[in-house]
């Protein structure tokens, strides 16, 4: 999985900013419990998606949006 650039999540409308962070904190909720019960072979991904999720909050938070 390839981490995502701040650059082009800057691009997006705040809709479009706000939807891709649930659907990464849904991904990430999915890959918690399949940790768990060892079924992720790739772990570096989870820290791949609290980074992007990360960016995208900095980058709603300097916009003047707050979840």
């Amino acid at each position: 999985m390839k981490p995502l650039k701040a650059k082009e999540l800057r691009k997006l409308t705040n809709d479009e900013l706000i939807a891709k962070y649930n659907e990464l904190k849904n991904k990430l909720f999915d890959l918690k419990i399949k940790k768990t019960f060892g079924q992720v072979e790739d772990t570096a991904s989870i820290r791949i998606i609290k980074k992007d999720i990360a960016r995208i909050l900095t980058i709603l938070n300097e916009r003047g949006i707050r979840l």
